[in-house]
C-alpha cells in the first residue's frame, strides 16, 4: 500500500518568492533521497506542479531549510534549495535572498530563536555559500508581526519591514571575486565581468548582444534567441570560473546591464532560462559589488552611486544600502519583507522515503 508521510510545512512569501519553509530534522539526512522529498512536495517535474504546492514558476518553486546552528556567532543554518519545474532536479549551489527574508521569522515562530525585544536580530548562516546574513525581525510584544508599511518592488500591498545585511559574501562558490584574475574579459565578442560576490554572475552590456534598453531585454525574453545567446556565453562563463559543466545548473545567473535615466543602473536579470520578473537579492549583491570595484563592465555604465545603489529592475527597484572598507565593498543592506501564509502538514507519498 502506498501510504503517505505528513511533513510539518509553513508556506510563506520571502521577498518576491515563494515555497515551503521546513525543520531539517523533518527531513531525510541523506540528500538524494531528501531531493526526491522534495521533488514530490513540490510537484516537479510538471509545468503546472499541479501534484504538488509549486507555482509552476522558478520564483514559487524554492524550499527553505532551516535548523539551529552550532556556529560560533549565528543562531539558524538554512539551506537554499531550487526546484526545476520541468526536470526532476534539485539545485543547492546558489542562495535565495529574497526566500532569506523568511528565515528569520519562521526561525523564531519554529521556537529555534527567543524573541529579544520589540526587534530581534536572527544571525543566518547560508549553508549554499558560507555567507553570514542578519535578519532584523520585528517582534513587539514578543511575537512575530508581518504587518507594517514596507512597500518592495513585485509583490502588492505593504508589511513589516526586515532589513536583510549581508556579510563575507565575496568568493563564496570559486574563492575570489574574479575567478579569472580579471574585472573584465571576452567571450565570443562580447566584455564581460565573471564575478562571485553572493552569487556567481556573468555581467555584461546588453547592448553588446543587440539589446537597445530594458524594455527591448524584456520583450526578447519572450522569445528564446535571446537564451540561446546568452547560454552560449554562459557556459564559457562556468568554465572560466572553475563551475565546470554549468549546462544543467543555475549558477552562474546573468546580468544584462543598461544605463538608466532614473537609478543607478538597470538590469534584466536572467535565471538563468527565464527572465526574472523582478531581481534576485543575490544577484543585486553582485551587480552592486561590480559597480563598487574597478574596471568592470558595470563601472562603465552605473551613474549617482555613494553609499547606496538604486537598480532598477523589470517590476520596479530594489536599494541597496552598502558599507565600504579598505576600498572594497565588505556589506550590504537589503529591505525586503515576509509574509506566513498557513501552516500545517504536507503530505509526500512514502515510496520517496524509501532506499
Amino acid at each position: 500500500m502506498n501510504r503517505q508521510r505528513a511533513i510539518p510545512c509553513v508556506l510563506m512569501r520571502g521577498g518576491t518568492s515563494r515555497g515551503p519553509y521546513l525543520l531539517a530534522d523533518d527531513l531525510p539526512r541523506d540528500s538524494a533521497q531528501r531531493d526526491s522529498v522534495l521533488l514530490a512536495l513540490m510537484g516537479s517535474p510538471d509545468a503546472l506542479q499541479v501534484n504538488g504546492i509549486g507555482g509552476g514558476q522558478p520564483q514559487t518553486s524554492k524550499v527553505a531549510i532551516v535548523s539551529r546552528s552550532e556556529r560560533d556567532g549565528c543562531d539558524v543554518d538554512y539551506l537554499f534549495a531550487q526546484v526545476e519545474v520541468l526536470e526532476a532536479r534539485v539545485d543547492t549551489k546558489p542562495n535565495c535572498g529574497n526566500m532569506l527574508a523568511g528565515v528569520g521569522p519562521f526561525a523564531i515562530e519554529a521556537g529555534l530563536v527567543e524573541p529579544r525585544g520589540a526587534t530581534t536580530t536572527v544571525r543566518i548562516y547560508n549553508v549554499n555559500t558560507g555567507a553570514r546574513i542578519d535578519a532584523l525581525v520585528q517582534t513587539p510584544l514578543g511575537r512575530v508581526t508581518y504587518d507594517g508599511d514596507e512597500a518592495i518592488a513585485g509583490v502588492a500591498g505593504t508589511a513589516a519591514p526586515i532589513p536583510l545585511t549581508f556579510r563575507n559574501f565575496v568568493g563564496a562558490k570559486t574563492g575570489s571575486l574574479f575567478p579569472t584574475g580579471s574585472a573584465r574579459e571576452t567571450i565570443e565578442g562580447v566584455t564581460v565581468t565573471l564575478i562571485d560576490s553572493a552569487m556567481p554572475m556573468m555581467l555584461l552590456d546588453g547592448r553588446d548582444i543587440g539589446l537597445g534598453n530594458l524594455e527591448t531585454a524584456i520583450a526578447a525574453a519572450s522569445t528564446p534567441a535571446l537564451f540561446e545567446r546568452t547560454e552560449s556565453l554562459r557556459l564559457v562563463a562556468g568554465s572560466r570560473m572553475r563551475l565546470g559543466d554549468v549546462s544543467k545548473s543555475v549558477i552562474p545567473k546573468v546580468g544584462l546591464l543598461f544605463p538608466s535615466q532614473s537609478e543607478s543602473i538597470e538590469v534584466a536579470y536572467l535565471t538563468p532560462w527565464a527572465l526574472h520578473k523582478s531581481l534576485a537579492v543575490t544577484g543585486a549583491i553582485a551587480i552592486a559589488t561590480a559597480c563598487s570595484a574597478a574596471n568592470t563592465v558595470a563601472t562603465d555604465i552605473v551613474r549617482g552611486m555613494s553609499e547606496s545603489l538604486s537598480i532598477r529592475h523589470p517590476a520596479g527597484s530594489m536599494n541597496l544600502g552598502l558599507e565600504r572598507g579598505e576600498g572594497s565593498l565588505v556589506g550590504a543592506v537589503v529591505m525586503r519583507t515576509a509574509r506566513r501564509i498557513f501552516a500545517g502538514e504536507a503530505y509526500v507519498p512514502s515510496c520517496h522515503y524509501e532506499e
